[in-house]
């Protein structure tokens, strides 16, 4: 099982990044994939979950309205889009494997063990 990230992302106040994360090795359809960050000396924060068959979302409340995820079934791959982009949002992007649950989990806290696959990251920067 793999989980692959696209690359760095440098980006300005307002504007918006899209992260990709192909997974391989495994039936897509199968799980469901979170997505989650970390900002500099802060813990791992979530921001949602897709259910890559359908496509239903669950998003944090936090981040409703500037967040959207996709999921491509024809090439395995899942995305998150970041709109209205500030500096706080600067942190490494993870999408994560999520074997148990539900979508509609409310999840408080994030913890590695939570997730048996975990992409290798994204680093997003806001800078002007």
């Amino acid at each position: 099982v793999q989980l692959v990230q696209s690359g760095a992302e440098l980006s300005y106040p307002g504007a918006s990044v899209k992260v990709s994360c192909k997974a391989s090795g495994y039936r897509f359809n199968n799980y469901y994939i979170d997505w989650v960050r970390q900002a500099p000396g802060q813990g791992l924060e979530w921001m949602g979950r897709i259910d890559p068959e359908d496509g239903e979302t669950n998003y944090a409340q936090k981040f409703q309205g500037r967040v959207t995820f996709t999921a491509d079934t024809s090439t395995s791959t899942v995305y998150v889009e970041l709109s209205a982009l500030r500096s706080e949002d600067t942190a490494v992007y993870y999408c994560a494997r999520k074997a148990t649950g539900a979508l509609r989990d409310e999840v408080v806290s994030v913890h590695r063990f939570d997730y048996d696959y975990w992409g290798q990251g994204t680093q997003v920067t806001v800078s002007s």
